[in-house]
């Protein structure tokens, strides 16, 4: 495990990429801004490294020797680490793409990539996943966001949310009474170009209102036709 000097803005990034080369650029364009890097170069390594230790941010390669990102993604996810993941691609086909999101990943990038996309999607991710300035929580109805914890919370009940689930709750609040097309909510929950053949967003709306319904009778998230969603308060 390599660690950089540490740095009083920069964050702690776990890079698990197997290709040296490609690690090195990582770690090096990291360092640069400020970061503080730990590096893996398996499967096993990185979730042991991801588990065992609190990072702001972790850089996954999809394509390991000893197995690939989806299981490493999932399993983290699985024993509560919440920790942004920004997964490294060779592959372009939506589908994947789509699979990466749904094993909890917040963001890809494909390769090859530069160092300018890097960073901009690491930011990206930095400002969806920190509350900004002094606020902590979202109040709306009975329902209460702590933005600190990332929790929602329904009539004294804690549920557990996913990052993408959390983000994209964050956004309804802070967008309620508004409609929002599924464009908007690709684009700025999830950065990324919306798909008219895939259904992710309805997908991750359906787990969204599910967790809610086991706590509340109110519809927070009122489907319009052929325009998108609208969330409402009580």
């Amino acid at each position: 495990m390599a660690t950089s000097a540490d740095h009083k803005n920069g964050m702690n990034i776990l890079v698990i990429e197997d290709d040296p080369t490609v690690r090195t650029l990582v770690k090096a364009v990291l360092e640069h801004r400020g970061n503080t890097v730990s590096v893996a170069d398996t499967a096993t390594e990185g979730q042991r490294l991801a588990l065992e230790n609190k990072f702001n941010m972790i850089i996954l390669d999809l394509r390991l020797p000893d197995g690939n990102g989806y299981d490493v993604c999932e399993k983290i996810r699985e024993e509560g680490v919440a920790t942004p993941v920004l997964v490294l691609s060779a592959e372009h086909e939506t589908d994947v793409k789509i699979k990466i999101l749904n094993v909890g990943a917040d963001d890809y990038l494909t390769k090859p990539f530069n160092s300018e996309e890097l960073m901009a999607r690491l930011d990206a991710i930095a400002r969806r996943s920190v509350p900004k300035g002094v606020e902590k929580e979202l109040i709306c109805g009975e329902l209460k966001v702590d933005l600190l914890s990332r929790k929602m919370i329904i009539n004294e009940n804690e549920v557990d949310l996913t990052n993408n689930e959390f983000n994209l709750l964050v956004y309804f609040i802070k967008n309620k009474g508004k409609v929002i097309s599924q464009e908007e909510l690709a684009k700025n929950v999830w950065n990324i170009h919306f798909d008219t053949q895939t259904n992710y967003i309805n997908v991750y709306i359906s787990y969204l209102r599910k967790k809610m319904r086991e706590h509340t009778e109110f519809d927070y998230i009122e489907t319009v036709r052929k325009k998108g969603f609208i969330f409402q308060c009580e």
